[in-house]
C-alpha cells in the first residue's frame, strides 16, 4: 500500500500550551490518562497509511497519570524448592515518572523538536509492531526530533533513553502477549472531540510507521482494517493514494466518547500485531505413529 501524504501543519490541532517550544511544560500531576483499562482483548487479523513527519510534537500538553506504583510484595525464602513463579509485572508509571519523562523531553536542546509524551507512546507502539526488531539507531533520533535531526554532541540523552526503553519494554511485552495496555492519551479541554484528543498518539504512531517501513510493506488487505481504526483520526487529505484505506475509514462510525477512542487504539494495535507478528499455533498431538517406539506394530 502506498503511504499517505504527511498531515500538513495547518491541519494540526492547537496545543493547550500554545504549541511553541518556549511554552512547553512538564505534565501536570493529578490528571489521569484517558480510557485506562485492564485485562485482555481478543484479536483477529486486520491497512495502511503513512506517517506524518510534519506533525508538531507540541500537539497536546502531556499530563501526568494519577497512579502510583504498586508496592512490591516480599516473601520469606523457604528451605524446600518452590514452584517457579511468574515474573513480577512492571511497576506502573507514577505522576513523578511521567513528569520526569516530559521534563527530559523538554530539555532536549533547540533547534530539535522532540516528541511529547503522547506522541512518544504512539511512536513506540509502531516501533514494537515492526515485523523485525528495529535497531535503536533507526528510531531514537526521531524521539529527539520529529524531523530526525542529529542531537548535538554535548547532549546527554541517557536519562531520557532509560525511560523511553522502559516504556518500550512494557509495550513489547503487552503486545507480544496480546494484552491490554494503557495508551498515554491525556484529556484536553471540554471542547476537544475524542479524535482531537487521540490525534497526538496517532500522529506519533504514523511517524514511526513512516520512518520504519517494515510494517507498511506487509499485506495491504490485512493492514487496512486496523489501520483505518487509527488513521480515521487524521485529516483525509493527508491520506493520498490510499483508496482502500479511505473507503474503510468512511465505513466506520467515529467514536462518541474518549473511552471508545482509546479502546480502538489498543484494539487496532493488537490486530496489527496479528499481521506483523503472527503467533504460531501449537501442533496437535497426534499420538504415537504406527511403527514408532511405543506405537502400534
Amino acid at each position: 500500500m502506498s503511504a499517505p501524504k504527511p498531515p500538513s501543519k495547518s491541519s494540526r490541532p492547537a496545543s493547550p500550551s500554545g504549541g511553541s517550544r518556549s511554552t512547553r511544560t512538564s505534565a501536570p500531576s493529578g490528571s489521569r490518562p484517558a480510557g485506562a483499562r485492564a485485562g485482555t482483548r481478543p484479536t483477529t487479523a486486520a491497512p495502511s497509511a503513512r506517517a506524518s513527519r510534519d506533525v508538531d510534537p507540541r500537539e497536546a500538553s502531556a499530563r501526568g497519570a494519577d497512579r502510583s506504583p504498586a508496592p512490591a510484595v516480599r516473601h520469606a525464602p523457604t528451605p524446600h524448592s518452590a514452584p517457579p513463579t511468574q515474573p513480577a509485572p512492571p511497576a506502573e508509571w507514577s505522576d513523578q515518572d511521567l513528569e520526569r519523562l516530559q521534563a527530559l523531553l523538554d530539555a532536549v536542546p533547540a533547534p530539535l523538536e522532540p516528541l511529547d509524551v503522547s506522541m512518544l507512546d504512539g511512536f513506540l507502539v509502531a516501533v514494537v509492531l515492526q515485523p523485525r526488531p528495529a535497531a535503536l539507531s533507526a528510531w531514537w533520533p526521531w524521539v529527539l526530533d520529529s524531523e530526525g535531526r542529529d542531537a548535538p554532541a554535548r547532549y546527554d540523552g541517557q536519562p531520557l533513553l532509560a525511560l523511553v526503553q522502559r516504556r518500550h519494554r512494557e509495550l513489547a511485552r503487552a503486545i507480544a502477549d496480546r494484552q491490554w495496555f494503557d495508551p498515554w492519551v491525556f484529556e484536553l479541554d471540554e471542547e476537544a472531540s475524542p479524535s482531537d484528543t487521540v490525534l497526538p498518539w496517532v500522529a506519533g504512531f504514523a511517524l514511526a510507521a513512516d520512518v520504519l517501513p517494515g510494517l507498511m510493506a506487509l499485506d495491504e488487505q490485512q493492514l487496512t482494517e486496523p489501520l483505518a481504526q487509527l488513521y480515521m483520526h487524521l485529516d483525509p487529505e493527508d491520506l493520498e493514494d490510499a483508496e482502500a484505506l479511505l473507503e474503510e475509514i468512511e465505513s466506520l462510525e467515529p467514536p462518541e466518547t474518549l473511552d471508545e477512542a482509546v479502546e480502538s487504539l489498543v484494539r487496532a494495535s493488537l490486530l496489527l500485531a496479528d499481521v506483523s507478528q503472527p503467533r504460531s499455533e501449537p501442533r496437535p498431538n497426534r499420538g504415537p505413529r504406527r511403527g514408532a517406539p511405543g506405537g502400534r506394530r
